[in-house]
């Protein structure tokens, strides 16, 4: 059997790359409600059905903090599995409403990767990470400088 490997080295990212996240996931009712009442947001757009009916889009919408959660967690085995820091998320945007029942995906691109200039045994990679739903539509974005370790030192 072979071990898993969880993330990449500051080495074998590929400024332009992309990369298309295996994992997935789809958000059921339970998942939305959980997060709601975790988080502390009651807005009745997330948590009531007659009131979310009687608004712009018709349905519950999945809290948008959730999508982002989820959409970061699909990137770990790629992109930050060897990380030593998450250094900042920036331009979080949220492109389209979600729904329960919507299944999220999630690719991202190389934007840029330097050396450390404090340490030599790590790099910073700085990446854009789109997430979609089951349509292929885009629903959020953000991009991340994350701090990673190098091969071999």
């Amino acid at each position: 059997m072979t071990q898993s490997i969880l993330g990449l080295y500051f080495e074998e990212f590929e400024v332009g790359s992309e990369i298309r996240h295996s994992l997935s996931k789809t958000i059921f009712e339970s998942d939305n409600n959980f997060f709601s009442l975790m988080t502390m947001n009651h807005h009745p757009v997330h948590t009531n059905m007659d009131y979310a009916e009687k608004n712009q889009h018709g349905r519950i919408l999945v809290v948008g903090t959730l999508v982002f959660s989820l959409a970061v967690g699909i990137t770990v085995p790629d992109i930050s599995g060897k990380a030593i820091a998450n250094l900042g998320y920036e331009e979080v945007k949220h492109l389209n409403p979600v729904f329960v029942n919507d299944t999220i995906y999630v690719r991202t691109r190389v934007l840029e990767k330097r050396e450390s200039k404090s340490k030599g045994d790590r790099g910073i990679v700085y990446v854009e990470s789109i997430a979609y739903n089951q349509e292929g539509v885009d629903v959020l974005s953000f991009r991340r400088h994350v701090l990673v370790k190098k091969k071999n030192l």
